[in-house]
């Protein structure tokens, strides 16, 4: 089992990763009143990536001997000035998310608990590509500027998006 501490701190990532959904679904919510689908879809599949994050934080407790505790979530923000400000936005709260993993994964190296150390690299890989996708639309909508053109090929795009759960 792991120290009370790291158990503290998995149970407060699980909590904000679930908190992570919310505020993904939030931003899906002023996508899709923009009438941009394909923007509120991308951030469905990622609410969906969070609930997804969250219950591998969830079983790997249960499979160490520890006690998931949840708790009530922060409302999230529901007000946002465009679409680029929605990306950066997600991309701030992204760089949040890495900060609290390199956090777990400090307090576990440095508690010499190397099942938790090993599990928490799958997420330190998953930061890397989050922050890159972000990043990448941020990009692409700087560039775009109000071309709609450009802002519906990207919305279509990104209306492809499915969640595939990771098998690893």
């Amino acid at each position: 089992m792991v120290t009370e501490k790291l158990l503290n701190e998995l149970n407060e990532q699980i909590n904000y990763e679930f908190e992570s959904a919310h505020i993904y679904l939030a931003m899906a919510a002023y996508c899709a009143d923009q009438d941009l689908e394909g923007f509120a879809n991308f951030f469905i599949v990622q609410a969906e990536e969070e609930r997804f994050h969250a219950m591998k934080l969830y079983n790997f407790v249960n499979e160490m001997g520890g006690r998931v505790v949840l708790r009530a979530l922060k409302g999230p923000e529901n007000k946002f000035d465009s679409i680029l400000d929605v990306f950066k936005k997600a991309l701030d709260h992204e760089k949040s998310v890495t900060k609290r993993i390199y956090n777990l994964m400090d307090i576990a190296n440095g508690e010499r608990e190397h099942a938790t150390s090993s599990m928490l690299r799958w997420f330190i890989d998953e930061q890397v590509e989050e922050e890159a996708t972000m990043t990448s639309i941020i990009k692409k909508l700087s560039r775009l500027k109000d071309n709609s053109h450009g802002i519906f090929m990207l919305d279509t795009q990104l209306g492809q998006r499915v969640f595939t759960p990771p098998t690893a």
